[in-house]
């Protein structure tokens, strides 16, 4: 986990927040205590947005990035009806 700085001092030492933030740390910004913003390493904003995209609907493919070929499986997928939910065993 990378460091919480103020706004006020953020912007007073914003150098040195990209550079952590290209270290892998990310800066968590704050106005009067609350978080607000965050500085983080391109590629954690790359895994972010994919994460994003998918959405909970997606699944393990679409967190994964999918391969090629992969919506239309998605898409057969989402068709299936769901069967009810199990009734629980009882062990008495």
């Amino acid at each position: 986990m990378g460091k919480t700085i103020s706004l006020a001092l953020a912007k007073a030492q914003l150098a040195e927040c990209v550079r952590e933030a290209e270290q892998g740390r990310s800066v968590v910004i704050t106005r009067h205590g609350k978080p607000v913003a965050a500085l983080v390493a391109t590629q954690d904003m790359e895994h972010l947005e994919r994460l994003r995209k998918a959405g909970p609907e997606a699944g393990l493919a679409g967190l994964a990035g999918g391969w090629e070929g992969s919506d239309e499986q998605v898409d057969l997928i989402r068709q299936v009806k769901r069967s009810d939910k199990r009734r629980p065993i009882r062990l008495d």
